[in-house]
């Protein structure tokens, strides 16, 4: 199982390191160590934590104005596999994405629950709110 360190959680999540670190000394994510005393965090565990940051709010005061890209880097939280086809949810920070894609295509990837991977999306028809 993949694990992740506080920086790359934080990118994921959407925060700031800072703001990972104090959730990781709070006890809100578990971590470990590895040999080099890093501390990480197991990706199920961040798969998990992702999904109630996103339904709960990430607690920090400032939110994001801008305009979201066509890639967003996240964490596989959930992946449903059908005879043909499949269900790949990603955590990118506050953003949840769903892909419909071939059982095939999932299997070539490699896709699984608590790995880092990107949705890229294309769209001919873009909504921009400001919050």
């Amino acid at each position: 199982m993949q694990s992740y360190t506080i920086g790359q959680a934080a990118r994921l999540l959407g925060v700031s390191p800072d703001t990972a670190r104090r959730w990781a000394d709070a006890g809100k994510v578990a971590t470990h160590r590895d040999d080099s005393g890093r501390r990480l965090i197991d990706g199920r565990d961040l798969a998990a934590f992702s999904i109630e940051v996103a339904q709960n709010g990430t607690g920090e005061d400032d939110p994001s104005y801008t305009s979201a890209r066509n890639a967003f880097p996240g964490i596989v939280t959930a992946v449903k596999l059908g005879d043909v086809a499949a269900q790949v949810e990603i955590q990118a920070g506050p953003h949840r994405l769903v892909s419909l894609l071939t059982r095939e295509a999932v299997e070539e990837l490699g896709l699984e629950v608590g790995m880092q991977a990107t949705a890229r999306v294309k769209s001919t028809s873009v909504h921009i709110d400001r919050g």
